[in-house]
């Protein structure tokens, strides 16, 4: 019998092992794409405690834990309420036990063990003197400041989610200081711009406006606004864009590609002007305005060397009540399950005809879509030639999907219809600092994955060639696709 989440945990054949311990382990991070608030790396955070580098405080940490504890039946007063922080911390090792089954269970012990030198399981039992042991550690260790784990976990990147109207102070300041050898760079997130239909779209509007410095009145003002921002974003070192979509949008003017960029241009310039008045657009405006937005964000994207990426069959807010009590991003989203194939065929097609098709990563919430993205971003792979290995991804098992079968149906459907050894590899999509053991534990799941098709003959026995294939993966395929423009 194996021990409990020893140095071998997840690696089941000697190839594994020496994969992962003489390859994997020693690879840098390039942590493209989190939620981090880069506040807390300008400022050099220290944390509290463990139930605040967890759960949160405020309505702000890892809606992930706060799904499972309102499934043990907590109180949401010990979730997102006001409880005192030993009381939610106990309410998550009481849980713990309840978690065998969910990743959630190896994350929890490997950031006990990789941060803390934890290793004793979490429980009711055990709660207090790990609570007592771990917050000593947060009070002395320099090794546990925002700036400390960066360089503890060999962090080379990290890419957090920023508003085209963010001023991106915080990036400005940890430039300034050169205290982190981490870069620390913003991605472009621009949902607020292709959301028309919302409420509050005319006010962000307006807030766009003042962040570029200009008015914003007509569609080529918006134009004008966003490339300000882009320019704005890719002089702080920015390299992606990042798009939540619930689905592909895909409607051109009402002539089609026939009847030119200038039709589709002035058929939304009256969409706009009518929202801006707080006037909702109908269902095939907001289609044509989304679709003719992405081309627009797409071109500027390329012509930077940006990657775009795109986050799809997200269902939000599922529980109204929930909603208006706790606000968006507490836990109540689940799996879409809209058509993805067709549109997202015709969107590529579309820019790739028009020559303005980037680096693009596609990732779904929904395993069903994993075939239809991996075959249709293959169409595309050439454009232009001689493009970066790899131009288009298929994004890593994301969200509902990054447990261990996740990570390896979309590396094996990855594998069987591309090219696994070109994939840019893990994300935490995180807003915890205590999320980097999480790279730790897709590479595992790769080197396990690599080392059983060598043993069972379906891959050459070579370390040399797999080892190259798993640092490709684990960190430098990342930071060529990245830094290539």
């Amino acid at each position: 019998m194996k021990p409990f989440m020893d140095g071998d945990f997840l690696l089941n054949s000697g190839t594994a092992r020496r994969l992962y311990h003489e390859a994997a382990a020693g690879e840098p991070i390039f942590d493209y794409h989190c939620h981090l608030d880069p506040r807390e790396i300008a400022d050099d955070r220290r944390f509290p405690d463990l139930a605040y580098m967890w759960l949160g405080q405020n309505r702000r940490g890892d809606h992930y834990k706060w799904r499972m504890l309102r499934a043990n039946g907590l109180s949401e007063r010990l979730i997102t309420g006001d409880a005192d922080p030993w009381d939610k911390f106990l309410a998550w090792a009481q849980t713990m036990p309840a978690l065998i089954g969910n990743p959630l269970y190896h994350w929890a012990h490997l950031e006990l063990q990789r941060y803390f030198d934890i290793r004793e399981t979490l429980n009711g039992e055990s709660a207090r003197a790990i609570w007592e042991a771990a917050n000593e550690k947060l009070r002395q260790d320099p090794e546990l400041s925002a700036l400390g784990i960066l360089k503890k976990f060999n962090v080379y990147a990290v890419g957090t989610t920023d508003d085209p109207a963010d001023s991106l102070e915080w990036h400005q300041k940890i430039r300034r200081d050169g205290k982190t050898a981490a870069k620390v760079l913003p991605s472009f997130r621009p949902d607020r711009v292709l959301g028309i239909e919302n409420p509050g779209f005319a006010e962000y509007i307006g807030t766009l406006g003042a962040a570029a410095g200009r008015g914003i009145a007509t569609l080529r003002d918006l134009l004008a606004a966003l490339e300000d921002r882009i320019t704005y974003f890719d002089g702080l070192g920015c390299r992606a864009s990042d798009h939540g979509l619930d689905r592909i949008p895909f409607r051109t003017a009402a002539g089609g590609r026939e009847s030119g960029e200038g039709a589709w241009e002035r058929e939304l310039e009256a969409v706009f002007a009518a929202a801006l008045e707080g006037k909702a657009p109908g269902a095939d405006q907001a289609e044509s305005w989304k679709t003719f937005m992405l081309t627009r964000l797409a071109a500027a994207y390329r012509d930077r060397g940006w990657a775009m990426q795109i986050h799809l069959a997200a269902l939000r807010n599922t529980n109204s009540r929930a909603l208006g009590e706790l606000g968006a991003d507490t836990g109540y989203d689940a799996v879409h399950d809209f058509p993805a194939a067709a549109s997202l065929a015709r969107l590529l097609d579309y820019l790739a005809g028009a020559g303005k098709l980037p680096k693009t990563i596609l990732y779904s919430l929904n395993p069903k879509d994993l075939y239809p993205l991996a075959t249709i971003m293959g169409g595309f792979q050439e454009d232009p030639p001689g493009s970066v290995p790899g131009k288009m991804q298929l994004g890593s098992a994301w969200w509902f999907l990054d447990h261990r079968d996740g990570m390896e149906t979309q590396m094996r459907v990855l594998g069987n219809t591309g090219l696994l050894s070109r994939f840019v590899g893990m994300l935490t999509d995180s807003r915890s600092f205590l999320s980097y053991p999480r790279h730790e534990y897709f590479r595992r799941i790769l080197c396990n994955l690599l080392g059983n098709w060598a043993e069972e003959g379906e891959a050459p026995n070579d370390i040399g060639l797999l080892g190259g294939m798993v640092r490709d993966i684990s960190f430098r395929n990342a930071q060529r696709y990245f830094e290539t423009a």
